[in-house]
């Protein structure tokens, strides 16, 4: 139950936090660190009510001390998540980049989704979607530009990655549940778009899956 909201909702939904052998709210992303925790709906702005309202030394029955900056530690710590499970899927040899590359992969069909660099250049984002819609119609697999280029950079230990489409794999679904919950705590699509997000119990977990572009520069 989220200690701001009173709703109930499965943990993939909400954030837990634990208190730091100093006293300070901890969050726990991956919800394993030992210790007795509270959980709070996996969204920025519930994150800041619980920081404002003082919800951690109430949930936490201590003197819990929740920094200001709780809700940006989340979202730094998710995106994280996100960056080490792109690696992970790209050790796993899931990953190919470079536009021509992506556009055959497309061509396969065996594609869990398609990566852009958050600078993408409209006009090769435009071609990858008209290639996606072209090869599955509207049951396109998702497009994700949440990523700035250096980062995406250092995850896959390439430079200059712009485009990039990862194979079906496990490694690629685990991948699109972290992106799609980063999404979700920013209240917007996998794509970066703003989006309204129901924080109502009859909502459920509020997971983005809408597609979109946001055009930049392309390299």
């Amino acid at each position: 139950m989220c200690i701001v909201t009173r709703d109930r909702r499965g943990p993939e939904d909400l954030i837990r936090f634990v208190l730091g052998p100093d006293g300070n709210v901890v969050p726990d992303i991956k919800a394993k660190l030992p210790g007795r925790g509270v959980w709070v709906t996996a969204r920025a702005q519930i994150v800041e009510q619980a920081v404002r309202r003082q919800a951690f030394a109430r949930g936490l029955k201590a003197n819990a001390k929740a920094a200001i900056t709780l809700p940006d530690d989340v979202d730094a710590l998710l995106e994280r998540d996100c960056l080490q499970s792109l690696s992970l899927a790209n050790k796993a040899g899931a990953v190919v980049t470079g536009f021509t590359k992506v556009e055959t992969a497309i061509e396969s069909g065996k594609i869990a989704l398609v990566l852009h660099a958050r600078d993408a250049g409209a006009d090769g984002s435009r071609k990858i979607a008209q290639a996606l819609r072209r090869k599955f119609g509207p049951d396109a697999p998702p497009q994700i530009n949440l990523f700035g280029p250096n980062q995406l950079d250092l995850a896959l230990g390439r430079a200059n990655v712009v485009h990039a489409a990862l194979k079906a794999s496990p490694a690629s679904s685990a991948f699109l549940v972290r992106c799609r919950r980063l999404a979700a705590y920013r209240a917007t699509s996998i794509a970066d778009e703003p989006r309204e997000i129901d924080l109502s119990p009859e909502a459920g977990s509020g997971v983005v899956d809408e597609q979109g572009l946001r055009p930049g520069t392309e390299v």
